[in-house]
């Protein structure tokens, strides 16, 4: 395991409240959890309490469907959600995500932080994959 880290910063034009939102909803997941070209979301389970645990289904083409999956840590409606992270690309223990949101100009900066890859690979696969997503939850937000 090493200490790599991602951190990725993105201005959403909708309120933190709303952003905020969007990432414990099973339906607006499969929106906007599409970490590349071709890949969809047929399934997103979410148990939206801290010790909650939540799945994600990314159908990739040649791959298959990959689970992502992880565990609440910290859910402070509108300022901060922590959870960890567990998928086929990121097995090291304990990776954790941090998104921190701060309304601003009537919409929500977002920051998010990703801790912990087992490689460099892995953190610049994820640092791709995080900043699709991020590009997809705005649009999923309109």
């Amino acid at each position: 395991m090493t200490d790599l880290s991602l951190e990725i910063t993105r201005h959403i034009p909708y309120p933190p409240e709303r952003v905020f939102d969007a990432w414990l909803d099973p339906k607006m997941l499969t929106k906007f959890m599409i970490a590349g070209a071709g890949v969809t979301v047929p399934d997103a389970t979410v148990d939206a309490k801290v010790g909650g645990r939540f799945c994600i289904i990314m159908r990739v083409p040649n791959a298959g469907d990959l689970p992502h999956e992880g565990e609440y840590r910290i859910i402070d409606r509108a300022k901060k959600l922590q959870f960890t992270w567990e998928s086929h690309a990121s097995t090291a223990e304990e990776s954790i995500v941090t998104l921190d949101l701060t309304p601003k100009d009537g919409g929500t900066d977002l920051r998010l932080h990703h801790i912990r890859f087992p490689s460099e690979e892995s953190r610049d696969n994820h640092k791709g994959g995080w900043t699709a997503i991020l590009a997809k939850l705005d649009e999923a937000l309109a």
